[in-house]
């Protein structure tokens, strides 16, 4: 802490002593609002208030000051929360001596009520000619020096405080997406789905091909995991009935950061028993657009610049033909997808064909796919909970959302033989993720699949880029409140993510 803000602190500090010696509480208590300040400027618009008069319209309201100018025995403030700002006029005269005391030991970033009358200063500037003034809370630092429009991006997001105080655009950008969800939850549930939860600390990850953090329950003296998932547990309840699910929640993967990654993200995953794929695809561009068109007024977002068309109907393409077109490689060749992801910067050592042809379809095919759209077809050795196609049992029935170059959803037919789903997963225990679990299998999950699951579609959104693309915000870290950074005293870059990871359901 430098000095100098040890400086402000003391004298703020002093200043709350002060108000204490005269009877005021620096931290003040409970206060009963009329409105909030866009209310109260709205009934000053209604009352159409002449500049340079009061009206008998009387308001009680409360916010942070971030604006004063004394003249003498007045004093204006410019108060705000989160509707607005609006102007206070204190006054001697009106609010005693004592009161006027209380006025001059404000600062930047105190918190206080007025209550008065509405009216118009000679310039028509909405104001509340205050004759109670109630001290709320006492800001023992001071807001930013450049507060009016923050922009070094470090403190933004890590005193993203600072950053809703001093950027009202990212104050909204937050309330839209809390709207954003509110309206998903609300479509889903039009819909016949119901809203589950399922458990964040699991005795074996699975649902997806990531890393998992480990943490230790002391009690039970055993190892969890932080769910990279829900996807298993969600099917166990259609095991046992529940035929149309949801779950809006945090997922944990112990991956890298990056512009599209966050370890800790939210996602949207639903199963729908009797549904397939037809199912999720029309799910997704109804509920996708329709959030464009509530949050955006249109069906097309603005994100880098460039528009984004969210619109129905999205195009189906597919996987294979992309990575032809696209990538110039030939999709059944192990030299042509290793010369191709080298070429892309990838070291493939460690690589098999199908993570080389995760890679080659992540670094040139991904980037192009702008408009919103559906990627199907992709082999079923990517695709470890999925049914394959009927006409290509070499194909997943599975489609990848895309737009704005990243992937937004995924989904699939959901697999509901136990046996097969069996042999898969012992496929996998011996594969590289072996090490992050022990090479266990969910036996649990296998014998909620022997007692019979029902056919079904299933469908994970990645929350967070949904909101970047509505939002038209271009890294994960402006939609999350409080994103993981690397400490300060950290000097090496943060490592890439790896391109195969998906913010929905694998």
């Amino acid at each position: 802490m430098s000095p100098h803000v040890d400086q402000f602190f003391e004298e703020r500090l002093a200043k709350a002593r002060k108000l204490s010696e005269l009877g005021v509480d620096p931290w003040g208590a409970k206060y009963e609002t009329s409105s909030d300040l866009a209310g109260a400027r709205a009934k000053a618009e209604a009352a159409n208030i002449a500049p340079g008069t009061e009206s008998e319209v009387s308001v009680r309201v409360a916010g942070r000051v971030v604006a004063v100018r004394a003249f003498g025995k007045a004093t204006f403030v410019a108060l705000r929360d989160r509707s607005g700002d609006i102007q206070a006029y204190l006054r001697s005269d009106r609010l005693g001596e004592a009161g006027y005391a209380v006025v001059k030991l404000l600062d930047l970033g105190d918190f206080v009520g007025v209550e008065g009358v509405l009216g118009r200063t000679k310039t028509g500037e909405i104001t509340v000619f205050t004759k109670a003034l109630t001290f709320l809370t006492k800001a023992l630092r001071p807001l930013p020096e450049k507060f009016h429009g923050l922009s070094d991006t470090d403190t933004r997001f890590r005193q993203r405080y600072l950053d809703l105080v001093a950027n009202p655009e990212v104050r909204e950008r937050f309330v839209k997406r809390s709207r954003l969800i509110a309206s998903l939850r609300r479509r889903l549930e039009e819909r016949g789905f119901i809203e589950v939860e399922t458990p964040m600390m699991q005795a074996i990850p699975g649902g997806a091909t990531a890393r998992p953090f480990i943490t230790h329950h002391n009690a039970l003296d055993i190892d969890l995991y932080m769910r990279i998932s829900p996807e298993l547990y969600l099917k166990r309840l259609l095991v046992g009935g529940l035929d149309k699910v949801f779950e809006i929640g945090r997922q944990f993967r112990n991956e890298g950061l990056s512009p599209k990654h966050n370890p800790e993200f939210t996602m949207m995953e639903l199963y729908q028993a009797y549904g397939n794929l037809d199912d999720m695809m029309d799910i997704t561009e109804s509920v996708v657009s329709g959030l464009a068109e509530e949050l955006s007024g249109s069906g097309e977002a603005q994100f880098a610049g460039k528009p984004v068309k969210l619109s129905r109907p999205w195009p189906r393409l597919d996987y294979l033909s992309l990575l032809r077109e696209k990538a110039g490689v030939d999709p059944s060749s192990v030299d042509s997808l290793r010369a191709a992801a080298r070429k892309a910067g990838v070291d493939t050592a460690k690589l098999d064909k199908w993570a080389l042809m995760d890679e080659v379809f992540s670094n040139y095919v991904e980037p192009g796919l702008w408009d919103a759209c559906f990627v199907c077809g992709a082999p079923i050795e990517l695709t470890l909970l999925c049914k394959a196609r009927r006409d290509d049992p070499s194909r997943a029935e599975r489609f990848e959302a895309y737009a704005a170059g990243m992937e937004l959803a995924n989904a699939y037919t959901e697999l509901n033989d136990a046996v097969e789903q069996r042999r898969r997963f012992q496929e996998q225990a011996g594969g590289a993720t072996a090490a992050e679990t022990g090479g266990k299998l969910d036996e649990d999950f296998l014998t909620a699949m022997e007692h019979g699951m029902p056919p079904a579609g299933g469908l994970g959104i990645g929350i967070d880029r949904l909101a970047m693309i509505v939002l038209g915000a271009e890294t994960i870290r402006e939609v999350v409140l409080f994103p993981l950074l690397r400490p300060r005293e950290a000097a090496p870059a943060a490592p890439a993510a790896p391109a195969a990871e998906a913010p929905a359901k694998e």
